[in-house]
């Protein structure tokens, strides 16, 4: 075996050892798929909070983590008779050579744009044929599990794929300014919390509408303007704590004044 794959067998029998009814871990014992799913979601996010924050020390081990995270889930599936994790392995590398046909096959795709199309037509194809009689809509097998916006993006792209779509970003902007003013009066004329809800939510739906038009995706751009926010109320409450201040202390003015001294310094000026 080589190193790579001596390091694979180390994890996938430290984990039967962990999960072994007499010498293992009984906290590793005793977890499920739905108790352990948490922990997946939260790998996962954890792997893009080291890659947005450029950190790459940290995503060696973050990686690892979300690893132990697959093997885990394929171990107690082992243990259930349903697939071990070679059968994970095998399965994805039949998809990926399945939808890269210009690589392990006889197709020609000379650009990443034709790539991106012709990947979105192997997996409707793929949909298509796992359907069962009770999954017949296009939007079937979206996960419910998916963050909020992540899912409404893919819930976009899939109606937009058999022609649901406006012509161009024009249209997904009229509809966000409509869903905006909609909300705004909602919220002016003191409407019930549930219609306030309903109409803030057309409006992000709308938005992360706009982002798919513009090749954006909503949920890295919210996370930029999350570590953005971060950084410019950081410097407003390290600018009062040079004067021996707290935010309480500050007027909104002074706070603003800071914020947008935080602005300028990120563009240099």
């Amino acid at each position: 075996m080589t190193a790579n794959s001596q390091s694979i067998q180390r994890l996938i029998e430290l984990m039967a050892t962990l999960r072994d009814p007499v010498k293992g871990c009984p906290w590793d014992r005793q977890q499920t798929f739905a108790s352990i799913s948490p922990y997946t979601l939260e790998e996962a996010y954890e792997v893009a909070d080291a890659i947005e924050r450029g950190k790459i020390s940290a995503l060696l081990e973050e990686l690892g983590d979300l690893l132990f995270q697959v093997v885990f889930h394929a171990r107690m599936a082992e243990e259930q008779g349903h697939f071990a994790f070679g059968d994970v392995v095998q399965g994805i590398c039949d998809k990926m050579e399945s939808r890269h046909p210009h690589v392990f096959g006889n197709e020609r795709i000379e650009t990443a744009e034709q790539q991106n199309l012709a990947w979105e037509e192997h997996k409707r194809r793929e949909r298509a044929a796992s359907l069962s009689t009770d999954q017949v809509s296009v939007l079937d097998n979206v996960p419910v599990a998916l963050p909020a916006l992540t899912r409404a993006a893919k819930l976009g792209k899939r109606a937009a794929g058999v022609g649901f779509e406006w012509p161009d970003v024009t249209g997904a902007l009229d509809k966000a300014e409509e869903e905006f003013r909609e909300a705004r009066t909602a919220i002016e004329a003191g409407t019930s919390q549930t219609d306030i809800e309903d109409e803030l939510g057309d409006l992000l739906f709308c938005l992360v509408n706009i982002c798919r038009h513009t090749g954006v995706d909503p949920e890295s751009a919210l996370r930029k303007t999350n570590l953005k926010f971060e950084r410019r109320f950081r410097h407003v409450e390290t600018r009062l704590s040079e004067q021996g201040r707290e935010l309480p202390q500050a007027t909104l003015a002074e706070m603003d004044g800071y914020w947008d001294e935080a602005k300028q310094l990120e563009k240099g000026g």
